[in-house]
């Protein structure tokens, strides 16, 4: 079945960076674009940033334009979220799944907390 495993998160000091990391199986992961998804506390789940399966199109939230990167691995099946310069309203438990803006399965993986506090 489709799964997704998201790693990386933690406490971070604002100003500061993290590198996520989400090893999806299940379907074929070459040939899908990824996305990566937030969930600030009390909020709905919110796309951050998409990459295509080839010749890689990449797309952002504008919050987090120029501060974030998506990158995918094909070989080990896994999406990258480098993300730098973090703010407080970044904090939120992030989620992958595969598609280009759009949520391609209903199985989420149970995310990644990133908090951003001093």
């Amino acid at each position: 079945q489709v799964q997704f495993v998201e790693s990386g998160g933690g406490l971070v000091q604002p100003g500061g960076s993290l590198r996520l990391s989400c090893v999806a199986s299940g379907f074929a992961f070459h040939v899908n674009a990824m996305s990566w998804y937030r969930q600030p506390p009390g909020k709905g789940r919110e796309l951050v940033a998409s990459v295509s399966s080839a010749n890689p199109v990449k797309e952002y939230a504008d919050s987090v334009a120029g501060r974030f990167t998506i990158s995918r691995d094909n070989a080990k099946n896994t999406v990258y979220l480098q993300m730098n310069n973090l703010r407080p309203e970044d904090t939120a438990v992030y989620y992958c799944n595969a598609g280009f803006s759009r949520a391609e399965y209903g199985d989420w993986g149970q995310g990644t907390q990133v908090t951003v506090s001093s």
